[in-house]
């Protein structure tokens, strides 16, 4: 396979980049350095917020895309590339749904810091893997600020027991169960895809000059505009669908070894 014309290089987080233990390998640093030798950008896409991304990708932070919020909010070097806040209007609609719910936990997402209630103070240890900088509020109503996404945790399946209640807003929203127990509601333009397609333009980048990593249905838009996708092997049913080829699990260091192959073809 010639990969000798990628341009950039695109890869969810969570189960794609990161392993089970939510760490980047050595050699994927190793291998970022060779690809920006040959001028290849690259852009992580998650739906974590910006600090945690960042965090995660500490070394190379100032030489990436950063895609955070699921492509709601996208940043270069301390540029800002995407925003794509919640309309106002339905966050006391989503809210008011979710009130319903038992054994959740609603995050507001702003662009620096997340906001969960008071009685969510149990969850706050699994927050902090994907929400570096958070706040802890009695009224997720009374926060008048501008709101990227809601996303909604459930402690055994988000599929299950939070997307039934909320997929009515699918008409008018982006409703994506981006993980085993996530699912994030936001604008309907703020999805990894729409990032993605701005910042091809912005680089006049095509989608045979793009290479793709994901595993779950919040990926699927941004898999959408790549010739090269790659499903990881542990990829949700979904996204095993629409990509174009496969690698090895998250675990087995799928994206690093299609990303030797890439460096192979560039040489």
């Amino acid at each position: 396979m010639d990969f000798s014309g990628i341009k950039l290089v695109v890869t969810d987080m969570d189960g794609t980049l990161l392993n089970s233990d939510h760490k980047v390998s050595s050699h994927f640093f190793k291998l970022f350095h060779q690809l920006k030798e040959h001028n290849v950008l690259f852009a992580a896409a998650s739906g974590r917020q910006y600090s945690s991304i960042a965090d995660k990708l500490q070394p190379i932070k100032e030489d990436i895309i950063i895609i955070a919020e699921n492509g709601g909010f996208a940043v270069e070097n301390g540029i800002e590339l995407v925003s794509t806040p919640l309309e106002p209007d339905f966050k006391g609609k989503i809210l008011s749904v979710l009130d319903h719910l038992s054994g959740i936990h609603p995050v507001l997402c702003t662009k620096n810091r997340a906001l969960l209630r008071t009685d969510s103070s149990d969850f706050i240890e699994q927050l902090k893997e994907y929400y570096t900088e958070f706040e802890l509020v009695d009224d997720l109503n009374t926060y008048e600020g501008e709101v990227m996404k809601i996303a909604v945790y459930h402690p055994e399946n988000s599929e299950k027991f939070i997307y039934p209640a909320v997929r009515h807003f699918e008409s008018d929203l982006k409703v994506k169960v981006s993980g085993e127990n996530w699912v994030d509601l936001s604008h309907i333009n703020a999805h990894k895809g729409f990032a993605l397609q701005l910042i091809q333009d912005r680089y006049n980048i095509t989608p045979e000059e793009t290479m793709v990593f994901g595993d779950y249905n919040n990926d699927l838009e941004m898999m959408a505009l790549a010739e090269f996708s790659f499903a990881m092997a542990n990829s949700h049913a979904n996204v095993l669908k629409i990509a174009n080829f496969r690698t090895d699990s998250n675990n087995e260091f799928g994206v690093e070894k299609v990303l030797d192959k890439l460096l192979t073809s560039k040489n």
